[in-house]
């Protein structure tokens, strides 16, 4: 129960303070400013019960995993429970209690040994990277969470689909088992529908499910198990249903993959903000270049090896037990080639593929992988423990040594994320308090789309912290916080899920600039636009009068006009 509850607490402390009222507005922390916002537009489109676009009016939500979305969607409507709140402090504590009970439970069914429960917990709760270390033998700082790519466990919950895929994927395994000790078309049914709907919850679980799921079916002819036929109808019942819940909206998301091996590798290289190490990045180019095969083979795995030990920190320990996988015969064989399976192709895509738009959007398959070297170096760990303990050759204190030194390795990267990002009290962004109004009264009127002023990354040197969300990031907090549709926001999104905005962002900034009435006129009717909402100091270069524009409302920092 202690576990539990600092897991949980250290969890949620990345997330609850956010869309908070203080006196300076509403706060948002870390990723809360942008990821955050974004699902809080979904979620209230979803809401009304339609898939349009929140950011992109007139477009439907197509290659995106809308899943949790949906849920909370139901929820609110349910409830009545305001959206912001059930995104912010209300699922973050669900989620968190949940993911540590079902991988307390998992454990405890495949080893019968509390022990290995208690520390695959521990490590999916708290395990962390080695970047705090380099930073402090760098330049004495304490700090790279993300230094090698990959957000570690402390940031679970500041992406929520991921948190509900765990919670999906822990689900799906123990009824796996369930599954295999007695086959029957029911648990079948089950287990498909937990399995399959993983993909439009988050489509990098669903990839790892459906391609581990399809290995082990072969692999089931290869070494000839009992269960081959029961094998075949899992994966053929979670194919069917990841189809039906996936393709909808999701049909030319295959197109936003591309082909290029170790790029995480090598970007952690180059960049300034990651591990940086000039030296090693330039050596294998050079080696290419001349043809120096067998040292540039050597630079590319040295390369390899930081970034995936780097990441995983002290669950390295996990490689050792999950060698041993293939070695563990009996009961739960099956279980644990499929776990194998699900660890290898989780480690395979991101080294292999990046997404169009957004390269570093493909790490979120890694994320999977230091989740399930973190259950094998729980299983690792506390078997060793156990061992220790009924050995009469090694004293407690070795014991005692052995865990004391674990915990003081794998708990920095939890604190210090925490200290740095999360626990400060003014966060880097916010929405003010004229600026809620605004929205609120916005959020009032009839339905409509609302244009807002080009984002301008430029602006941000002008504030302090906590910056306004207009000119912190590319966001969709009009659209979250009216409840309307946007011409065009967040940016970042709509090339992750590869929209053609930057031809709307065109018409914009002409819109705002332009002196030709005729085109302006031609512009807001075509767009459909209804209501245009401008900060101080962003403005049209003609008048009210020119667009058929009247002022329905203006504070110290918020004008909004509609257009008749």
């Amino acid at each position: 129960m202690i576990l539990l509850v600092l897991g949980s607490v250290s969890f949620c402390l990345t997330i609850v303070k956010s869309g908070l009222i203080y006196s300076y507005g509403m706060g948002f922390w870390g990723a809360n400013g942008h990821d955050g916002i974004w699902h809080i537009a979904l979620i209230n489109q979803l809401a009304k019960l339609r898939l349009d676009h929140p950011t992109f009016a007139g477009e439907r939500i197509f290659n995106y995993h809308f899943g949790f979305d949906l849920l909370v969607a139901f929820f609110h409507l349910l409830t009545r429970i305001p959206v912001i709140n059930l995104y912010f402090q209300f699922f973050p504590p669900i989620f968190a209690v949940l993911i540590g009970l079902l991988t307390y439970r998992l454990i405890l069914e495949l080893t019968r040994s509390k022990s290995s429960a208690f520390w695959a917990t521990f490590f999916v709760y708290f395990s962390g990277s080695w970047g705090w270390l380099i930073s402090f033998l760098r330049n004495r700082s304490l700090g790279g969470e993300s230094m090698f790519w990959a957000n570690q466990a402390v940031s679970t919950l500041i992406n929520p689909p991921y948190a509900l895929s765990l919670i999906l994927f822990l689900s799906g395994d123990l009824l796996f088992l369930k599954y295999w000790e007695r086959p029957s078309v029911s648990r079948l049914l089950i287990t498909a529908l937990i399995l399959g709907i993983l993909i439009q919850v988050k489509v990098y679980a669903g990839v790892i499910v459906l391609g581990s799921l399809f290995l082990l079916s072969s692999l089931s002819i290869i070494l000839n198990l009992n269960k081959k036929i029961e094998i075949w109808q899992l994966f053929f019942a979670c194919l069917g249903i990841s189809l039906i819940v996936f393709l909808p909206f999701n049909s030319t998301s295959g197109s936003l993959l591309i082909f290029l091996p170790f790029w995480f590798p090598h970007s952690m290289l180059y960049a300034q903000d990651r591990f940086y190490w000039p030296l090693l990045a330039n050596s294998r180019q050079i080696y290419f270049a001349t043809k120096q095969w067998l040292k540039f083979l050597a630079a590319e795995l040295f390369a390899l090896f930081i970034f995936i030990v780097g990441n995983l920190g002290t669950r390295v320990i996990g490689f050792v037990f999950l060698l041993r996988l293939w070695q563990k015969k009996g009961k739960f064989f099956e279980f644990w080639l499929w776990f194998f399976l699900q660890t290898l192709v989780s480690l395979t895509i991101p080294l292999i593929f990046i997404q169009k738009g957004n390269p570093w959007n493909t790490i979120q398959f890694f994320y999977y992988f230091q989740f399930f070297l973190a259950i094998l170096t729980g299983l690792g760990f506390g078997s060793w423990l156990e061992q220790r303990k009924h050995d009469p050759r090694y004293s407690n204190l070795l014991k005692y040594f052995g865990t004391i030194f674990v915990l003081l390795l794998t708990v920095p990267t939890t604190i210090i994320t925490l200290k740095n990002d999360y626990l400060p009290g003014r966060p880097p962004a916010k929405i003010s308090p004229q600026e809620l109004v605004a929205l609120d009264y916005l959020r009032r009127q009839p339905e409509g789309v609302v244009l807002t002023y080009p984002f301008n990354a430029d602006r941000r040197d002008g504030f302090s912290p906590p910056k306004p969300l207009y000119v912190y990031e590319t966001t969709s907090y009009v659209s979250a916080f009216s409840q309307k549709q946007t011409f065009l926001e967040d940016e970042m999104n709509l090339e992750i899920s590869g929209y053609d905005w930057r031809t709307r962002r065109k018409k914009e900034e002409i819109f705002f600039s332009t002196n030709d009435q005729k085109w302006a006129n031609d512009f807001l009717k075509e767009s459909k636009i209804k209501y245009i909402y401008l900060i101080k100091g962003q403005k049209m270069n003609l008048k009210e009068d020119n667009v058929k524009a009247k002022k329905i409302f203006e504070n110290g920092e918020t004008v909004i006009y509609q257009i008749n």
